[in-house]
């Protein structure tokens, strides 16, 4: 599967937004980098679906935007006007060429989900591997309203859980894509959370 990250030269805030090319070229998140659909478009002219992890802004400023250019199905969680498919925990979806599972991992955000295939995970905010606070395992801050470390915690748990032992490849919603032993880095992850300590000064 062909994963590319369209907002990687973006010049302004945003979440990262993977483009996965093949039989039904998908996209994991939207974004909030002006532009978007002109990169979408140096790879694909047809998308098949927007995946949404979570509703931030970052990750759906520039939804409309790419919905107004292509004619994509949008699988969400949680209500959105142009949400055209429900995702429910435990669901089974297809970005580019594999199937993925959906975990709800809320904690960051009450809609969170992750993305889980037999070799890649679409991890949003909940698990990065690098985004200025930590290094090899990272995970996505709690500290502002409607944000709870105890149930990121437990999200993180639950995606360890589900998570084959055979996924190679991570792509989370900030920081860089990793490659190698994603296990490792979501238990580091885990166990930095569990600590408690603040994740900002």
């Amino acid at each position: 599967m062909d994963v590319h990250n369209v907002t990687a030269d973006a010049e302004t805030f945003t979440a990262n937004v993977y483009l996965t090319t093949g039989d039904r070229p998908a996209l994991v998140d939207a974004g909030a980098m002006d532009g978007v659909v002109d990169v979408i478009r140096e790879y694909t002219d047809e998308l098949d679906s927007v995946v949404l992890t979570h509703q931030h802004g970052d990750h759906v400023a520039q939804l409309d935007a790419v919905l107004d250019a292509f004619d994509a199905e949008v699988y969400a969680y949680a209500d959105h006007p142009r949400r055209t498919e429900a995702l429910g925990d435990g669901d089974t979806l297809q970005i580019g060429d594999e199937d993925f599972e959906v975990v709800y991992t809320p904690g960051h955000a009450d809609d969170h989900v992750s993305l889980v295939s037999e070799s890649s995970l679409f991890s949003g905010d909940v698990v990065v591997h690098d985004d200025g606070a930590f290094e090899g395992g990272s995970f996505g801050r709690t500290d502002n309203p409607g944000q709870s470390r105890e149930r990121l915690i437990e999200s993180i748990r639950e995606l360890l859980g589900r998570m084959p032992e055979t996924v190679e490849h991570m792509y989370s919603g900030h920081g860089g894509v990793f490659h190698g032993d994603v296990r490792d880095i979501v238990e580091t992850a885990l166990e930095r959370a569990e600590r408690r300590e603040p994740k900002y000064d």
